[in-house]
């Protein structure tokens, strides 16, 4: 059976990216200077100016504006000739405290406050309801979905290209996407790739298209994947001058599939960037891929989708849940039993486990949360996978 599928990716000068970038500058800042903080840092951004607002509480002082100009100007927008200019932009700021109702829970979680357990991993309640999915494959080395981490090389090239003068016309705004062609199952081909990239006004579409053949797709995507029908669409409208916050508004956590799976898999809802980790929209979202990671580098499954979900306050996790889409070597329940017995899933365990009340979050806020082996996150490791193939060994024995 012949299918396709389509997985997209954005530059880090996206004015939704651009957003996450400074959410996420301002929540490694705070963490610099206290790791235990609350943070849950939005923004928004239009022609001309960008608004930071949301809560954070602890013991910390950080100077908001100027980390957005940083940001901002470090991105790429750094003169009005890019349409966005991180030097002169008007910076609204609207940070309050984070809510006492909110606090109750996440300071002291259910657990402790009924009296049911005292370790010091069960102190964090869950920041906020909600269900979370983790996922891996074997279609890349990354154990990541091809469609996807394709879509991420191309618009993190599309950067390279413009920052280090190879293509000194290109501006910081710009998307991928790419068509995956599979056949029973496996990959077979590349169908369709689209590249639109912002440019300046003197670069002719010409121009722009077969540099983004020669200098973009060429380098990154096999060449064995493609074939005489591969369609590319370059800059399809014929012109991309007007782009950032002045082609198109921006908002932290709008772009939730691009930051995970491409679409391979179910997402619960809940966005990353600007939360600090006892918001289990991050942390569980982490410790899912975490989880599925571990499952398919240990050759349990070729598959794996890891279900988590939460109460606000409590720090237990309400459910686990497992599917390996009927490529498991045992029945998914009993994969989801193993799981409970070998990770600790309630806040605190995850945080430490995964070391996320660190600086690290703003390199992840473009390209990818998942897949980003490169730079040396915890939730890609596969430290687990001997012990749950043992694990597995012992239950199919049962």
């Amino acid at each position: 059976m012949e299918r396709l599928f389509t997985s997209e990716s954005v530059t880090e000068g996206h004015p939704d990216k651009v957003c996450d970038q400074v959410s996420d500058a301002v929540l490694d800042a705070i963490l610099a200077q206290d790791p235990k903080a609350h943070v849950a840092c939005e923004c928004a951004t239009k022609t001309g100016f960008l608004m930071i607002f949301g809560e954070a509480s602890g013991n910390f002082d950080v100077d908001y504006e100027a980390i957005a100009r940083k940001t901002i100007c470090e991105i790429g927008y750094d003169s009005e000739e890019v349409c966005f200019d991180g030097n002169t932009c008007d910076i609204i700021v609207h940070m309050e405290e984070q809510s006492s109702d909110i606090a109750m829970g996440v300071n002291e979680s259910y657990e402790i406050k009924e009296g049911k357990v005292k370790s010091e991993d069960a102190l964090i309640g869950a920041g906020d309801q909600g269900m979370m999915f983790g996922y891996a494959c074997r279609e890349t080395e990354e154990l990541m979905p091809l469609s996807t981490q394709l879509a991420h090389k191309l618009a993190k090239r599309l950067t390279q290209v413009r920052k280090d003068g190879t293509l000194p016309y290109l501006g910081p705004d710009g998307k991928t996407q790419v068509t995956v062609e599979y056949k029973d199952g496996v990959v077979t081909r590349i169908d369709t790739i689209v590249v639109s990239t912002q440019h300046k006004e003197h670069a002719s579409l010409e121009q722009v298209r077969n540099d983004m053949i020669e200098y973009v797709i060429k380098p990154v995507v096999p060449a064995e994947l493609i074939d005489q029908n591969t369609k590319y669409f370059i800059n399809p409208t014929g012109r991309f001058v007007i782009g950032g916050p002045m082609g198109d508004s921006g908002l932290t956590g709008r772009k939730i599939i691009v930051d995970t799976y491409g679409g391979h898999s179910s997402h619960g809802g809940g966005a990353f960037s600007g939360k600090d980790p006892t918001k289990v929209d991050r942390s569980a979202a982490y410790m899912a891929r975490y989880i599925a990671k571990n499952v398919v580098a240990a050759g349990i499954a070729d598959e794996c989708e890891v279900q988590l979900a939460y109460a606000i306050g409590v720090a237990e996790p309400v459910s686990v849940s497992v599917d390996t889409f009927g490529t498991g070597i045992i029945d998914s329940d009993k994969i989801a039993a193993i799981i409970r017995e070998h990770f600790d899933m309630r806040p605190a365990a995850i945080i430490r486990k995964l070391r996320l009340d660190r600086p690290q979050y703003r390199q992840l806020a473009a390209y990818g949360h998942m897949g980003r082996t490169e730079l040396g996150v915890k939730w890609e490791d596969t430290d687990m996978a001997g012990e749950l193939r043992l694990a597995v060994s012992g239950a199919s024995m049962r």
